[in-house]
């Protein structure tokens, strides 16, 4: 359903879980090799255009979602932390009038670790972002050549030392099972990365998205990436490392200590509401879906039509949203309470998941359960997709 020509119907607000809202600010100063996100270089942003196209998107979520308690924001891209601090400033003020903010409410700047940005962590402090999540990425310089990263370690390093004394929260990333990369080598880096004292790491293994450059590399064979096996052991050792240091992992890539974790990204993975505002940013609203124009200046003229930068707003029937209220709760530790999803969706338990596979993946001590939770195991998750393409038995409908 094309939103062009739409104004979105309202959504029922009576539901108790607090709303997470998503920003996405798309501009990067280049574009990283391999990096499928919605990211777009721009000679020059016209901010106060920007500002008053995402004010207006902002207010249209608001009024689809009235009465909401709002628990988190999340300033993603692109890189955020090129937005300039009175912006991000604007933008939380009017969120928070929108909508009533917890008392604790999380809000969190992705930022890249260049000395340029971290001279702006005190006035987004100031600005009211409490978490910041840095794009570390790698500890040694070849590698973050490699990866297409514009900062050097001595200087990554100096901005998680400026975000660690400004923000309360602080998270960063690093991509491992990159090609060539030791298990030993892998270790040392990761033992390094967990004494910068941060409760929060995102460790992800290295993919080939379609569509970036590394993709071409690898279809031309100038690349070859870590085999599966090594990638499992590569798993195993961030997972032994992390545990015994106090960042349990809570989701597949995502290790935090006890009440660090990301409020925002577990209300993805709960299935929860979350509205999405700027070029590209999807949302969940209860029974809908929603995306933005995904090029900057297609969605600025959706705003200047439509007061919206809304391309598509679908309904989900029920069988699609008991689909990704699996795939994403299965993605977490704690997994999923099949009567919960059952409930938010009318479908039957039985209907949820495969009962012969569960079996069988149970036996092998793949997946656990205990009454009407069910949970991939730390012996599963290294195959999650596999045991997802077993254990999910429903299929969305198609849309008419």
């Amino acid at each position: 359903m094309n939103a062009d020509s739409l104004t979105a119907s309202p959504v029922s607000d009576d539901r108790a879980e607090p709303l997470a809202l998503y920003i996405h600010w798309p501009f990067c100063v280049s574009k990283c090799p391999y990096c499928d996100f919605n990211s777009h270089v721009r000679e020059s942003v016209d901010i106060a255009e920007w500002q008053a196209a995402l004010l207006a998107d902002l207010a249209h979520e608001a009024s689809v979602l009235p009465g909401r308690a709002l628990g988190s924001i999340f300033f993603g891209g692109g890189t955020p932390s090129l937005m300039p601090p009175g912006l991000v400033a604007n933008l939380i003020e009017a969120a928070t009038t929108h909508w009533a903010a917890k008392d604790d409410i999380e809000i969190t700047l992705e930022a890249n670790p260049s000395s340029v940005e971290a001279a702006r962590f005190a006035d987004l402090a100031r600005a009211g972002v409490n978490r910041v999540s840095l794009g570390l990425q790698a500890l040694d310089d070849a590698t973050l050549g490699f990866l297409g990263r514009a900062h050097g370690v001595d200087e990554g390093l100096r901005a998680l030392s400026t975000a660690q004394e400004h923000f309360s929260r602080v998270s960063f990333d690093l991509i491992y099972a990159r090609p060539g990369q030791s298990l030993d080598q892998w270790q040392a880096e990761l033992n390094r990365a967990l004494g910068f004292g941060t409760g929060h790491l995102s460790l992800y293994q290295l993919t080939i998205e379609p569509g970036t450059r590394f993709e071409t590399l690898v279809r031309r064979g100038d690349l070859v990436p870590a085999d599966d096996d090594h990638c499992a052991d590569l798993f195993e050792l961030t997972r032994s490392l992390t545990t015994a240091a106090g960042l349990s992992a809570y989701e597949i890539s995502n290790h935090a200590r006890p009440g660090e974790q990301s409020r925002h990204n577990l209300t993805y993975w709960r299935y929860g509401d979350y509205a999405g505002i700027g070029p590209g940013a999807h949302g969940r609203r209860g029974m809908l879906a929603t995306e933005r124009h995904r090029k900057p200046e297609n969605y600025l003229s959706a705003i200047d039509r439509n007061g919206h930068g809304l391309s598509v707003e679908r309904p989900l029937d029920a069988a699609t949203r008991a689909m990704e209220a699996l795939l994403m709760g299965l993605r977490l530790t704690e997994g999923v309470e099949l009567s919960r999803i059952a409930a938010a969706t009318g479908l039957a338990q039985a209907q949820l998941i495969d009962a012969k596979a569960t079996e069988k993946l149970t036996s092998l001590g793949l997946v656990e359960t205990k009454g009407d939770r069910i949970t991939v195991t730390e012996q599963g998750m290294p195959l999650l997709d596999a045991i997802l393409a077993e254990l999910v038995a429903i299929e969305p409908q198609p849309t008419l």
